[in-house]
């Protein structure tokens, strides 16, 4: 049953809110840089690193865990490429379809999900690759995925989801990478997740009564609780949360 999955229903009810709300899409344009209707750690800025690895308009970009396909739509315009995704809320794979032109988007799990050999040159796991229910196993089927010379770029998080390890060279996905042979690039961008996470509270306390008035106010109170991290200041949420840009090259 999808609905014993991690925040699944949570994320069915929170993408009918993003579907509707003004409120939200205003808040995350001015949080995030842009409205990709996130309510994490990425903004603008950590989803414009993936542009220079997408070479050309004949790329195929693939979205784990897509969402509603704001995010992968935006690196589409971008680029010219071709768009692709899956992600297992349906009503995310609904707005999906209608955000890009009924193009390749799914309703999927990982570990279930299957692409042919080669499909793609791009492959994004923005805060989605610890939901996979064996990640070694899931890891080798990305790697699948990619064509060669392919990208694997994941943005990873820790002290939320996955607890915090020392550095980027010690999480569960590095050991994942490091076990399976494939070499990879890492950059910690934890001191500028918390810059974007301070802004992000700002502008959501900003918000507060805009969603209360549009009758969203629970959606509002959880953006304000998921920026609590940085009450504690920039020295103690370094010791205890850390983000980091993961790229793998097949």
């Amino acid at each position: 049953m999808k609905d014993e999955l991690l925040f699944y229903n949570a994320y069915e009810e929170f993408y009918k809110m993003a579907s509707t709300s003004e409120t939200f899409r205003d808040f995350c344009i001015d949080a995030y840089g842009a409205d990709f209707s996130q309510d994490g750690f990425s903004d603008v800025k950590q989803i414009d690193m993936i542009i220079p690895f997408i070479k050309n308009s004949d790329a195929h970009i693939l979205d784990i865990g897509c969402g509603n396909g704001k995010m992968i739509k935006y690196l589409g315009d971008k680029t010219g490429a071709h768009v692709h995704g899956f992600d297992y809320s349906d009503n995310a794979i609904k707005q999906a379809k209608r955000n890009n032109n009924y193009d390749d988007f799914c309703v999927g799990v990982m570990g279930e999900i299957e692409y042919p050999k080669e499909s793609f040159d791009v492959i994004v796991a923005m805060d989605s690759i610890y939901f996979a229910p064996d990640m070694a196993t899931f890891v080798k089927q990305i790697r699948n995925w990619l064509k060669p010379g392919g990208v694997l770029f994941v943005a990873y998080q820790e002290g939320d989801v996955m607890d915090k390890t020392e550095n980027e060279n010690t999480t569960i996905f590095s050991e994942v990478i490091r076990t399976i042979g494939w070499e990879y690039e890492v950059k910690n961008i934890s001191a500028d997740s918390y810059n974007m996470l301070v802004k992000k509270r700002e502008v959501a306390l900003s918000y507060k009564e805009k969603f209360e008035a549009e009758g969203n106010g629970m959606w509002g109170d959880m953006l304000i609780e998921q920026t609590d991290y940085v009450l504690q200041g920039k020295e103690e949420y370094l010791k205890h949360l850390a983000r980091y840009i993961y790229v793998c090259r097949k």
